[in-house]
């Protein structure tokens, strides 16, 4: 039998600040952290951003942490281009952030830089989700504001299921996924599994499986919860961490570990597993396809959620900024992010959900390419 232990990496942590519009991110990633290999092309109907003169305000985004890298590029390519116009990105989690979006309070701490004084509150304009809003909670909002909450997918991601990049593990079913991780084992499995040779690596006879998750915080906990798991509970040993980073970090560390994260958090250190939906169907990779798809199980839209009252004008500074990200150059980030970008088609039906349709063909000028 293989002698197994858990790999350490010594030295290999750093704490990235990013200052953007007064807010201040610290991220957590590792310096073998590699880029995914090569931005996913973007749609050639999405045209350019058309950025107008004198553009000035400031926004708030409170939200899903696995949308930060995502938001923080969007938002500083954004300041480039408008030079008097301040976004805010505040993190936390989908679930947290959607409290302070019901509630359009968000708490920015003092020397931030975007409001002078000490920890004020300021207006949530928009919510970054990692997953859909449930019917009771767009109620709620419609309840408090009196008109429906708007609704702008950005972005294409998967929810990737990691192990150790020195796991041999092939690929994993969703009945075997729930097994590991669900305590109620909706999708029928028999039993439990707890060992890693109960998944065929018959070299690790005995070798505990070392579950890692997401925080209670996060929309990817909810939306793991709700599609792999079929609503059952996670168990109890699993290891909640506070943020995609730091449970990658974790994942790298131990070569037992396995959890699930977007997949703009891949790295060198780890690597996905394919998924099938039943035993006897082929294993399914996340990618920009099978995302689009839907072939890969555990494919979603990234969503911010706008207030958008049908009897007033959005501020200017949050319509060219949803305009942007639907643009060629938006959508570019995205993919840099390592997110897959919209089709065309959905790009559109944006454009139209925020301006109308009169208005859509005229916010963007045709690509060259």
């Amino acid at each position: 039998m293989a002698r197994l232990r858990t790999s350490r990496l010594k030295g290999n942590g750093r704490t990235f600040v990013f200052l953007l519009g007064g807010f201040v991110l610290a991220c957590l990633v590792g310096t073998a952290a590699a880029e995914p290999a090569g931005p996913t092309k973007v749609d050639d109907g999405i045209a350019s951003y058309l950025a107008p003169p004198n553009l000035s305000g400031n926004t708030v985004i409170s939200g899903s942490d696995t949308m930060q890298p995502l938001m923080l590029k969007l938002a500083a390519a954004f300041r480039q281009m408008h030079r008097d116009a301040k976004v805010g990105i505040q993190g936390g989690g989908t679930e947290k952030a959607l409290m302070q979006f019901l509630s359009s309070q968000a708490q920015i701490r003092r020397g931030d830089g975007f409001y002078s004084g000490h920890q004020i509150s300021a207006h949530v304009s928009l919510l970054a989700s990692s997953r859909r809003l449930t019917e009771e909670e767009t109620q709620d909002f419609h309840s408090r504001y009196g008109y429906g909450v708007t609704e702008i997918p950005i972005a294409m991601d998967a929810v990737a299921i990691y192990v150790n990049r020195d796991n041999p593990l092939r690929g994993l079913t969703l009945e075997q996924v729930d097994a590991i991780f669900g305590r109620d084992r909706k999708r029928g499995a028999q039993g439990d599994i707890i060992t890693w040779d109960q998944l065929g690596l018959e070299n690790w006879a005995q070798q505990p499986i070392h579950l890692y998750g997401r925080d209670r915080q996060s929309g990817t906990r909810t939306f793991f919860k709700h599609v792999a798991l079929l609503d059952g509970d996670l168990k109890g040993s699993v290891r909640e961490e506070p943020g995609s980073a730091t449970e990658i970090l974790a994942i790298s560390r131990d070569l037992l570990a396995i959890g699930y994260v977007g997949i703009g958090f891949q790295t060198s250190m780890v690597r996905t597993v394919p998924l099938a939906e039943k035993t006897g169907m082929p294993f399914v990779a996340p990618s920009a396809d099978t995302a689009a798809t839907g072939d890969y199980a555990l494919s979603r839209p990234l969503y911010l959620y706008v207030k958008k009252d049908p009897q007033a004008e959005l501020e200017p500074i949050i319509v060219e900024f949803l305009k942007f990200i639907n643009s060629r150059e938006g959508q570019s980030l995205v993919a840099k992010a390592g997110a897959y970008p919209l089709p065309a088609t959905q790009v559109a039906k944006n454009l139209q959900t925020l301006t109308g349709a009169g208005m859509a063909a005229a916010t963007t000028s045709p690509t060259t390419n």
